[in-house]
């Protein structure tokens, strides 16, 4: 059982965690074992609730696959169950990221003496600037 918050968890027979072998540098041993972590939470066929997943779907995210899967592969640890208690960790990050709401956004304006200072830095910075030019020898 995977736990998302105190109401929200996901059972594990919905999760298809698989061992491959990892990439990159690791001499002889990479070749040998398979610690590398490939995790697939299928997203339709959960049981997480409606609004759970109404935003992961709408998502736009590269691990999102078209078919409402998400897809991650763990493989920065040496050990296989290190990697796949970090692909579980990603997998909660990624659900409770995307149901966070936002707080709607108020326009503002700059206030008026701060429109004033900008206007007064720009002026002075325009003076500064005028002063490098060539001198005339009259």
């Amino acid at each position: 059982m995977l736990f998302i918050s105190h109401a929200v968890s996901i059972p594990s027979d919905q999760l298809d965690i698989q061992a491959m072998r990892a990439q990159g540098a690791g001499g002889q041993n990479v070749n040998k074992v398979s610690s590398a972590i490939h995790l697939r939470f299928n997203i339709k066929a959960s049981t997480l609730p409606d609004f759970y997943k109404e935003r992961l779907l709408a998502l736009r995210d590269y691990r999102v696959t078209k078919d409402g899967v998400i897809v991650i592969k763990s493989q920065e640890h040496r050990s296989q169950e290190l990697n796949r208690q970090a692909a579980l960790d990603r997998l909660v990050a990624l659900i409770r990221q995307a149901v966070v709401t936002q707080k709607p956004r108020r326009a503002t304006k700059p206030s008026r003496s701060s429109q004033a200072k900008r206007m007064d830095k720009k002026t002075k910075h325009g003076q500064i600037k005028s002063m490098r030019g060539r001198v005339n020898q009259d």
